[in-house]
């Protein structure tokens, strides 16, 4: 559990404004350093052979302008894609989510960091009128991200594959899900969230992520 809670206190949670394409945006926003060169990290989030390993598998016309669908559902276009330092996407979810074009984004920035590792960075932009915010907050993609870069984490280190998901289940991944909901409301209070609505969110949030297992 200690090396977990590490890594989930290795990256930096804020919560920022932005635009998408249909508007105005709050920004989901994840920083963090990984030990490995600038390509390697490029390597891991644009081939599907290594996506798949930290992520889902992912299908489409992997080049700029072409689309791409995750396993999960997660599509979109692919946006900008200048190697090895930015890649940027629309990204959709949901069984409505064609119905709101435009609404989402999700960007990556990598720098070379000063001993041969790698300052990543991890925007996710959504309308305002996207409907899960007023329940569940930045934490509504906030913990997924933090899952999945956890998983990611790994996949560099030692070349490990994690499924992210399956691992959200686990009794180590329900406590990391508990405190990345704590730590993503904090990101709201700093951001200006008002009290109240930041404690339901938490709340819903844990609740979506850590299930009671009954």
């Amino acid at each position: 559990m200690k090396d977990v809670l590490e890594e989930l206190a290795a990256a930096h949670r804020a919560m920022g404004k932005g635009s998408v394409p249909a508007g105005e945006a709050y920004t989901v926003e994840l920083r963090r350093r990984y030990d490995a060169q600038i390509g390697d990290v490029w390597d891991a989030i644009t081939s599907p052979e290594r996506l798949q390993r930290w992520l889902k598998p992912v299908t489409g016309d992997l080049r700029l302008g072409g689309k791409y669908e995750l396993d999960g559902g997660e599509h979109g276009e692919i946006l900008r894609c200048e190697p090895p330092r930015l890649l940027k996407v629309s990204w959709l979810y949901g069984p409505d989510a064609d119905a709101w074009p435009g609404t989402s984004e999700v960007e990556v920035r990598l720098a070379p960091g000063p001993n041969g590792d790698t300052e990543f960075e991890l925007i996710h932009a959504a309308a305002v009128g996207e409907p899960s915010f007023p329940t569940y907050g930045p934490g509504a993609g906030g913990v997924g991200w933090d899952l999945a870069l956890l998983a990611l984490a790994r996949l560099i280190a030692d070349g490990e594959s994690a499924d992210h998901e399956e691992f959200g289940k686990s009794p180590e991944g329900r406590e990391f899900s508990r405190r990345s909901a704590a730590a993503w409301g904090q990101a709201h209070l700093a951001a200006g969230g008002e009290p109240e609505h930041v404690t339901a969110a938490v709340e819903a949030t844990t609740k979506f992520y850590v299930p009671d297992p009954a």
